[in-house]
């Protein structure tokens, strides 16, 4: 019984040490008590959310790549947005753009511009250079119905 309990004491001693907090590279509040009183030059202007979110939109890259197409084969199904898809409509798929976002989708070899709503994901696939399905209504307007796929920049936009 004497050989067990320098093994248990140890033992003991290791597992509350494993219990013991830590120092970690997370969050530390300040320790200094002026460094959380208010400003007194804070005002409500200071607060202008409307124009923050428009200068961190404007501020994202515009994506390039590839635009195919989708028409009345899907006219009829739900979106991801749940709306009925409509080919006649100028809306668009995207992978990561949140649903009801507008954007603008310019044709690289012409200039030609739309712009459409995110209502459904995709386009989905090996190759990711693929960036943007539109519809028929889109597809037309940007005239790649006959080639079916082209090189397009997309630009986030507030509206139609």
């Amino acid at each position: 019984m004497r050989s067990r309990v320098p093994y248990l004491v140890a033992l003991s001693f290791v597992s509350a040490w494993g219990c013991a907090p830590r120092e970690t590279a997370g969050f530390h509040p300040p320790t200094d008590p002026s460094s959380l009183r208010a400003s007194s030059t804070t005002s409500r202007g200071d607060l202008d959310f409307a124009n923050q979110a428009s200068a961190t939109r404007d501020a994202r890259p515009h994506e390039v790549g590839l635009a195919t197409w989708y028409g009345d084969r899907l006219a009829g199904n739900k979106t991801a947005s749940g709306e009925i898809f409509d080919p006649r409509r100028m809306t668009a798929a995207h992978r990561t753009l949140k649903l009801g976002t507008w954007v603008e989708v310019r044709r690289v070899d012409t200039g030609t511009t739309v712009r459409v709503r995110i209502n459904d994901r995709g386009p989905f696939g090996k190759e990711q250079t693929r960036i943007i399905d539109l519809s028929r209504a889109a597809a037309e307007r940007l005239g790649m119905i006959r080639d079916g796929v082209v090189r397009v920049e997309v630009r986030v936009v507030d509206g139609p």
